[in-house]
């Protein structure tokens, strides 16, 4: 059999490499295994999101068996988003097959097999670290694209709120008990009549540093620290102090983190539909109006046989459903920037 020959089989198909891509080893990503994203495919490019106004109103008394006030009509808006499109392709070249061969074996599918997964390792890998972007993007209000400066989706302008910053001296216990009253009424505020199980932090690593100089704050982190270790023999870079549970964000792209340095992000734990994440289906003709998995691979032979391109894709729209509980908090020293 021709080396090349072994991609016709149904082996290589998009059925199967998007099964074996989605079976790939997992690449840790904090805000993914938070459990605050809901996931969930789609069939079409666009989702809609209906914003329901309602507002408190005073019930005037009536004597009884008079009739009662009416009810005011509750407000309804529907925004329509289009899911982003994020692609990636690679390449195999003949060359890159020619004389290998698996250790242990002489077969040639599974030459070119562990080739093709250790390619599609490495670009999930990249898709994973695009994805974990994209939901610091939902948690932080602003989408933005790769470069850090092209804006997506800004959803305080898509739902017309203004976003609440909070100046932090993290080094004063009682400032920061007193600032975190402040995130825990503005998310109230925000949430309504609707239930929350806790506030989380995610802390760039000098909040976290300057959280720790503050003796009172240290004792707080150092007993939480202990309970989990004895709890679960594992320490955790993460305490609760004054309703809020502290965690340093971990996690960058080269030199740049998705978490500034010197900013939280507060958000509310536990309230259903508040964070959501839809996928939508890949821009293939297999996959026209099925519903959206998490990725997508696919494979093409090069002309004249030169090699084989791999193309892998990952579709998701990843929204905070009501942006004003989000809230910035930052070190006064520092500022917002």
């Amino acid at each position: 059999m021709p080396m090349l020959d072994v991609f016709h089989s149904d082996v290589f198909g998009v059925l199967s490499l998007t099964t074996a891509l989605n079976k790939l080893p997992y690449i840790p990503s904090r805000l993914g295994q938070s459990g605050l994203f809901r996931a969930q495919g789609v069939s079409t490019l666009v989702v809609m999101i209906e914003e329901r106004d309602g507002k408190l109103a005073l019930v005037q008394t009536a004597s009884r068996g008079a009739m009662p006030n009416a009810a005011t009509t509750v407000a309804r808006k529907a925004k329509a988003f289009r899911i982003p499109h994020i692609p990636m392709n690679g390449a195999i070249l003949a060359d890159d097959v020619q004389g290998v061969r698996a250790f242990g074996s002489e077969t040639e599918l599974e030459t070119v097999a562990g080739m093709m997964n250790d390619k599609l390792s490495r670009m999930k890998q990249d898709l994973e670290a695009t994805e974990e972007w994209h939901r610091i993007g939902a948690i932080q209000g602003v989408t933005y694209d790769a470069d850090g400066t092209s804006v997506i989706y800004n959803w305080y302008t898509e739902f017309g709120i203004t976003p609440l910053a909070v100046a932090f001296d993290f080094t004063n216990a009682q400032s920061v008990k007193l600032k975190a009253a402040q995130v825990r009424r503005r998310m109230e505020d925000g949430l309504g009549m609707t239930t929350y199980t806790g506030i989380r932090a995610f802390c760039g690593k000098n909040v976290f540093d300057s959280l720790m100089t503050s003796t009172e704050i240290r004792n707080a982190y150092d007993r939480y620290q202990e309970s989990v270790f004895w709890r679960e023999n594992q320490v955790r870079g993460q305490f609760v102090y004054g309703g809020v549970t502290w965690e340093e964000y971990r996690g960058q792209v080269g030199a740049t983190p998705f978490i500034a340095d010197s900013q939280v992000r507060f958000v509310p734990e536990g309230v259903q539909d508040l964070f959501e994440c839809y996928y939508g289906p890949a821009d293939f003709v297999e996959t026209v109006n099925t519903k959206g998995l998490p990725m997508y691979a696919k494979q093409e032979e090069m002309r004249f046989g030169k090699g084989i391109e791999l193309h892998v894709q990952t579709n998701p729209l990843y929204v905070c459903t009501r942006p004003q509980v989000l809230v910035m908090g930052y070190d006064q020293a520092v500022g917002s920037a």
